[in-house]
């Protein structure tokens, strides 16, 4: 059991620094697909890992153009909006469905605009994230919740807290099947 805890401390401690680019450090390069896809990875592979990779497919970003999620590329070139989206998305869709995160980016794309939208997003994830790691290593955590939410930013919060708490409760489960095979191991 001690070895459980030590691993989801080690883990926790791996999450601390975790970041995800403002709107101001996205490329500012028109990419091509497998430009967009292996950055995308880069930046989202610390916290969505196992079997869920690649994390983005061709057929997903056409998908979410034929959706409206995204705009076209232009002449096959993705931009900075493009991988802003795609980075909210990828990670959203860890616990929203797809027409659920669209009618969530055309809201707070209509009431704050995409590149704020975009930095909230990260800002709050940022923390939800920070949060796990805390709880994670068995530390206090400034709770998220004793803050005074917006209405039109309740469900931003909501979904990265969702999407931090299940991380945390994939990552304690895992632990805990390693613990209980090797449990079943020893008694034979």
């Amino acid at each position: 059991m001690e070895n459980m805890r030590q691993q989801l401390i080690e883990w926790g401690k791996e999450l601390v620094d975790f970041h995800l680019p403002q709107w101001d450090e996205l490329p500012d390069l028109d990419l091509y697909m497998d430009q967009v896809k292996t950055l995308v990875d880069r930046y989202l592979s610390p916290v969505i890992q196992g079997e869920k990779h690649p994390l983005l497919t061709s057929s997903m970003v056409n998908n979410y153009v034929k959706l409206g999620l995204i705009p076209a590329p232009i002449k096959k070139r993705y931009n900075k909006e493009h991988v802003a989206f795609l980075i909210a998305i990828t990670t959203l869709k860890q616990v929203l469905t797809i027409p659920e995160i669209k009618e969530g980016i055309l809201f707070q794309g209509k009431t704050i605009g995409i590149r704020e939208a975009y930095n909230l997003f990260c800002h709050e994830q940022e923390k939800a994230i920070k949060m796990v790691s805390q709880l994670a290593q068995g530390e206090m955590f400034s709770p998220i919740l004793d803050q005074k939410t917006p209405v039109e930013y309740i469900a931003v919060r909501a979904a990265t807290l969702s999407f931090a708490m299940k991380l945390l409760t994939e990552k304690t489960i895992s632990l805990e099947t390693k613990y209980l095979n090797k449990e079943k191991k020893n008694e034979k």
